[in-house]
């Protein structure tokens, strides 16, 4: 190709070899990348074919490249003329000789063929049965099997070589051949199944199949978008949660996405296979199979792959050996997607390897070796789960994880708005939010936001009494849903729940041995063993599940998990027959990892049930951690008036007592476990999320005193909570605790979803902040104005990190106020986030009014040299400022010479970066003169800049201090 394109330009042929071989070698990783693109290996053997009939390789080099057995890609073609049989016995060509000279041509036309091909080649006696079956490997694709027939018969000699291309020539005369009946045929079935199983697909999606589905909400008028990114916080569409970028296991095709309960992980999955049904998504699957995995809990039988197709998704009316093939010969055509990986009965294990696909196996074996690729490997997999539940063993199988943040702020007002057709009615609600920011933070998560619509006639009438954690929350759809069904007399007096505590101890019954043995289905057989009768569906807690389908009779499920979970708490709060050590066994499962499997079963009476009953994954970390925050609220000094008629208040005051004597020996097994600092560092305590959910727990008891207590023995200089899931609603709990600390810590945050809303829950704890780390947390320039008005007011407040966050020009006005106000402020760093010169001009006049600011880091903005030009003028005389980042910022020699006078004048400069510029050597001049002139500056950084090897070089042993 290169050398057509250099003749025609009249370049002489050594030229154009060396020429061709420069242009090769120069886009070789290009190149491969194309030809490996999509984990297929088609585009590679399809040049390779090409190469071997022009003669450009030979045999032997051909065996030599290893070619992976899998198809990915529809691949690359070249036909050439086909020659008749006639024409062909004219030519000084062998037979042998023919079908390797039209090798690509031959495996195009072969591969729809190959079975009728082999078949005709066994008929004749050219191949033995072995010869069929090793072809026809069901491992090969279509056109593999069609070049190791080629193969074959190359090694069989003329006769062989003659009968196959007869037979080619055959297969292109205008005939209908039986071949050609087959693929039309199972064409018209798969055209057919494909239409069955979109309308499968549509009927289960249209409606909104979580939060009870008792409106019976069209999916399309209710649904709203939710945040979606990458664990580096790059934002994701919907429809690029399925795709081949940002992957971080390039051999997986296995995407997590990962929210915790209620983050609307389930609808998120429902609302993608509507759009596929439609065709507005995934429009490179042709087959789109969703599964439950709360239905697959049901199975007890082997199934092969086969069966769990056709039987869990979609039953072809015909063909379905015919569609099975197709599925099996076209991989990238096909997405799987299984929702509530939690909430499978067994844990993830690669010990029992399939490759099979018409093996029977435990339906748990068979969705293991899906997601890890060892069955249907090309096969696209989308799976949810909450990430507690996804450990190591499964996360090297995952090709990238997607996490579901849940709703924005202005997705909780779209929510809001779209819930209440009376705007009235939706401004109201908002107004009510708005004015209580611990709710509004809980209402990131969808499930909440929908509570919180549900019940917005007791949100707007509850007065002074708001709701201001998970548990107030959840007592309010309690009340709600009691109310909605005419179930209560006296809805507003204390004495509502007594009336039907009989009702919540069935249901508690119910929720808290389901979730002992990983049960979220229960039979009519279930509901009778808990004494649960019509008054108790009545309460719509309970609804029809359509995850299982039996013909003995219907079957229930909790209209939402965390609803289930709390129902469980108020089972051990409320239950006699619940002793209160349950309440230390429920706090102590953290102690080790053998306890987490027993401890919760020995609150139930039946110990022996228990113990038949028990799996490794029987009882959920997750599950537990939610009810325990449950239980802490449940038994906080504010609820107690409901429970005076419902418990002995001395049964209830001992639990309470448990519940903080056990998170008070929770947090001092955490403080035990700080290292001592090494001499000259501070003292850092790196926490783990089970250390959130101590402080969570804390939170929903509302007692500033526990909060004290709980802080009074923490001593430590830094506390690090990076990548520990934190929301608005972990900010509102830490705020409440980390207030009582005795004396100010730096409070790192990096890589959480704090937002705008978590920022502000944040503020009561800033005054003891004596740095705040928030790097990579989604904040914008309105949740910045918050944090500089009370962090103006805060003597012990000195530093701020918020590397690769959403801000712009209009925060720098903020911290410009800061740095005017506070002169005891020491760091600030704003890398990465789209400041340009505006910014930096506003930023200046800050700068210019203070005379402690140590370190400032502006690194990969837009700042140019103007803006580099403002900040060098106003630092031109501080006397404090130790360190300097403009990377990445596109300063150029202009900026570097304004830059210069910084070094030249300052009496405590260190280091200065201008990495990745675009300084030339007439601003590399310009600081040099400026280090002659300044000895106490250590570094000048200047890798990156528009400097020649031999600039670089000479630069650098001038001035040893520049570093490139």
């Amino acid at each position: 190709m290169f050398q057509d394109a250099q003749m025609r330009e009249g370049a002489p042929i050594a030229d154009i070899s060396l020429s061709a071989m420069e242009l090769l070698l120069k886009q070789r990783t290009e190149i491969l990348r194309a030809l490996c693109s999509g984990g297929s290996a088609e585009h590679l053997e399809s040049i390779l074919d090409i190469l071997l009939a022009q003669e450009e390789i030979t045999w032997e080099d051909y065996q030599n490249v290893q070619i992976l057995p899998k198809e990915q890609g529809a691949g690359l073609c070249f036909l050439e003329h086909s020659s008749t049989l006639d024409e062909l016995e004219v030519t000084q060509r062998t037979w042998t000789e023919t079908v390797l000279k039209r090798r690509p041509s031959l495996v195009w036309k072969l591969q729809g063929s190959v079975q009728d091909a082999v078949e005709a080649l066994v008929e004749s006696g050219h191949f033995s049965s072995a010869d069929a079956n090793e072809v026809l490997l069901p491992v090969y694709t279509p056109s593999q099997q069609a070049r190791r027939l080629l193969d074959h018969v190359g090694s069989k000699g003329e006769s062989a070589s003659k009968m196959l291309l007869q037979f080619s020539q055959l297969s292109e005369e205008p005939q209908t051949s039986p071949s050609q009946d087959k693929l039309t045929n199972t064409t018209e079935v798969l055209k057919r199944f494909k239409e069955k199983l979109s309308s499968s697909v549509s009927a289960e999606s249209c409606f909104l199949s979580t939060y009870g589905r008792t409106n019976h909400m069209p999916l399309e008028v209710i649904f709203t978008e939710v945040q979606l990114a990458l664990p580096d916080n790059k934002p994701v569409s919907l429809e690029e949660i399925v795709s081949p970028k940002d992957a971080v296991n390039g051999e997986a095709d296995t995407v997590l996405v990962s929210g915790v309960a209620g983050s609307g992980k389930s609808t998120l999955l429902q609302r993608l296979h509507l759009l596929w049904s439609q065709g507005g998504a995934l429009r490179d699957f042709l087959l789109v199979f969703p599964f439950s995995c709360r239905r697959l809990n049901s199975e007890l039988r082997e199934l092969s792959l086969q069966e769990l197709l056709f039987q869990h998704c979609c039953w072809p009316d015909r063909g379905q050996e015919e569609i099975f093939q197709f599925i099996l010969d076209h991989p990238q055509l096909i997405l799987f997607t299984f929702d509530g990986l939690d909430e499978l009965k067994q844990s993830f294990s690669d010990d029992q390897r399939l490759c099979c696909p018409t093996q029977r196996a435990p339906v748990h074996v068979l969705l293991f070796n899906l997601i890890q690729g060892s069955l249907m490997k090309g096969v696209w997999k989308v799976v949810t789960s909450r990430p507690d539940a996804v450990g190591p063993g499964l996360k090297q199988h995952l090709r990238r994880e997607v996490l579901l943040k849940g709703f924005s702020p202005a997705g909780i007002e779209s929510f809001v708005r779209q819930h209440h057709r009376d705007p009235t009615v939706a401004a109201k609600v908002l107004e009510s939010l708005q004015a209580n920011t611990a709710l509004l933070g809980l209402c990131h998560s969808p499930v909440l936001c929908w509570i919180v619509s549900q019940c917005h006639k007791e949100l707007l009438g509850c007065g002074e009494g708001r709701p201001q954690t998970l548990t107030d929350v959840y007592l309010m759809i309690l009340q709600h849903f009691f109310q909605h069904k005419h179930l209560l007399k006296n809805p507003i007096g204390a004495g509502w729940l007594q009336e039907h505590k009989e009702t919540v101890l069935y249901l508690g019954k119910l929720a808290f041995d389901g979730i002992s043995t990983s049960c979220y289905v229960f039979s009519s057989t279930d509901l009778e063993l808990c004494n649960v009768g019509e008054r108790e569906l009545l309460t719509g807690f309970l609804i029809q599940s359509r995850n299982v389908s039996q013909i003995d009779g219907k079957c229930y499920e909790f209209l939402h998990l965390t609803i289930q979970c709390f129902f469980a708490a108020l089972h051990i709060v409320l239950s006699p027959n619940v002793e209160r050590s349950a309440v230390t066994k429920l706090f102590d499962l953290w102690n080790t990892a053998e306890k987490s499997s027993t401890c919760f079963g020995l609150c139930l009476p039946d110990k022996q049930s228990w113990a038949a009953k028990n799996d490794r994954n029987a009882v959920e970390t997750p599950n537990l951690q939610i009810i325990a925050t449950f239980v802490s609220g449940l038994l906080s000094q504010r609820h107690k008036s409901l429970w005076l008629h419902c418990c002995p208040g001395a049964v209830l005051e001992q639990k309470g007592r448990q519940v903080v004597k056990s998170m008070s020996k929770g947090m001092q097994r955490h403080f035990r476990s700080i290292p001592k600092p090494i001499p000259g560092e501070k003292k850092s305590m790196h926490a783990l999320p089970h250390f959130v959910w101590l402080i969570k727990c804390i939170y929903e008891m509302q007692d500033s005193q526990i909060a004290k207590d709980a802080m009074s023995k923490l001593e430590v200089d830094h506390l690090k909570l990076t990548y520990c899931n934190i929301g608005p609603v972990e900010c509102t709990a830490l705020a409440f605790v980390l207030q009582h600390l005795k004396n100010p810590v730096g409070l790192n945050l990096d890589n959480n979803s704090v937002g705008d809303v978590g920022v502000e829950q944040l503020l009561p704890c800033l005054h003891i902040c004596s740095s705040l780390y928030l790097r990579n947390n989604n904040i914008t320039d309105e949740g910045i104005r918050k944090l500089t008005d009370k962090g103006v007011q805060c003597d012990s407040f000195q530093k701020i990190a918020l590397f690769n966050n959403r801000l712009t020009d209009a925060c720098t006005q903020h911290f410009s106020h800061l740095l005017k106000t506070k002169q005891n402020f020491l760091a600030l760093r704003l890398g990465n986030n789209n400041i340009t010169a505006d910014g930096a001009k506003l930023l200046a006049e800050g700068l210019k009014q203070n005379g402690s600011l140590m370190y400032l880091g502006l690194w990969g903005n837009r700042i140019g040299d103007e803006g580099a030009e403002v900040i060098a003028n106003a630092l031109e005389s501080s006397t404090s400022l130790v360190w300097l980042s403009l990377v990445g910022n596109g300063v150029g020699s202009t900026g570097a010479c304004a830059l210069s006078k910084v070094i030249r004048n300052s009496p405590s400069l260190e280091e200065l970066w201008l990495t990745d510029n675009c300084i030339t050597r007439t601003g590399v001049e310009s600081l040099i003169e400026a280090l002659e002139n300044n000895p106490r500056v250590k570094s000048v950084w200047l890798r990156g800049n528009e400097l020649s090897s031999e600039d670089v070089a000479e630069l650098n042993q001038r001035e040893p201090r520049l570093l490139f």
